[in-house]
């Protein structure tokens, strides 16, 4: 009798103890999305205006933590290697794409992570000062053949995404251009802003204004689609470079192991937020569109941009700072 008492004691606990981690369920508790970068840049604003939106639609708190360093790989490595529960998520950028190319990594990038959404996607723009007689990239191109390494760019670090987008500008136009590193985009924006730089390329919140203003001259945008506030800014493709594409995007990863429930729930949450006009035009006015779409396409992108950028480190021969 005590025998059979305990088994209908244990059969009946189990059918109403909940499962840790269920689509019902979770989360339960707040969610940490890692920035592997200072509070106040691009990454940093994704994942806010994410984290606030998911705690009014789940009713759960997503909190942001910045951890900052090493080009992001120590942030990158905190949420890669945290526990696959639901609640440690990872926001990631092209700086998680190239550091494996220019970093010894401690996890890998791709084995080790369980993509989930891909939250936006936009260019970055070719700009100038307008001390420099080029009008386009294609005159661009021209003074950068008749001159071999007489044009610099900025950039924001050796390595950097900026840095690598340049570089790969340069192979495939098939110029030579002096690369002049700085520590950080604002330093980079500040002396092609006084002409002690020629060119750059930056985000369109960061570079925008200082070409409404006349301060700067953008040539193309970096996407293989105009923007649609400055459709009068030709694509680096169409403009003379065919085949260029370099994309700024974000992402939401979490480790090895995340439970399918707690990834399609993530997922469909993000995508509903990213289906509503409010974030469309929130997003297009910091110079990025919706992106969206399934963990495994978001997936292929990280594996096909990892490839990307080891190419270009080893034909360019960049090191990191």
């Amino acid at each position: 009798m005590r025998s059979a008492l305990c088994y209908a004691l244990a059969a009946t606990a189990g059918l109403v103890a909940p499962p840790s981690v269920s689509g019902l369920q979770y989360p339960s508790k707040p969610v940490k999305i890692i920035v592997a970068f200072a509070p106040g840049g691009g990454n940093d604003f994704i994942a806010r205006f994410v984290a606030q939106r998911l705690t009014a639609a789940i009713g759960q708190q997503f909190i942001v933590e910045n951890k900052p360093g090493a080009g992001g790989s120590i942030g990158f490595e905190a949420g890669v290697k945290s526990q696959p529960d639901g609640y440690t998520l990872t926001l990631i950028s092209p700086s998680y794409t190239t550091n494996p190319s220019l970093y010894k990594l401690k996890f890998d990038p791709v084995a080790d992570i369980t993509p989930i959404v891909q939250i936006s996607e936009g260019p970055f723009i070719v700009v100038v000062n307008p001390s420099l007689p080029a009008k386009g990239i294609r005159e661009l191109i021209a003074l950068a053949k008749a001159k071999p390494g007489s044009i610099n760019f900025a950039s924001s670090g050796s390595g950097s995404a900026l840095h690598l987008a340049g570089e790969l500008f340069a192979m495939m136009a098939g110029i030579k251009l002096t690369h002049v590193p700085y520590k950080g985009a604002g330093l980079a924006l500040t002396d092609t802003l006084a002409g002690q730089t020629n060119l750059m390329l930056g985000t369109s919140a960061t570079v925008m204004p200082h070409v409404r203003a006349g301060r700067l001259r953008a040539l193309a945008v970096t996407t293989a689609r105009r923007l649609p506030v400055e459709p009068d800014i030709p694509t680096v493709a169409e403009a003379g470079v065919p085949g260029y594409e370099v994309i700024v995007w974000h992402g939401l990863i979490g480790p090895k192991g995340l439970p399918r429930q707690v990834v399609d729930r993530i997922n469909s949450e993000v995508m509903t937020l990213l289906n509503s006009r409010e974030t469309s035009e929130t997003l297009q006015n910091d110079g990025v569109f919706p992106a969206g779409g399934t963990p495994e396409q978001f997936g292929k992108t990280i594996e096909k941009e990892i490839e990307l950028w080891r190419k270009v480190v080893r034909e360019a021969g960049v090191k990191s700072e």
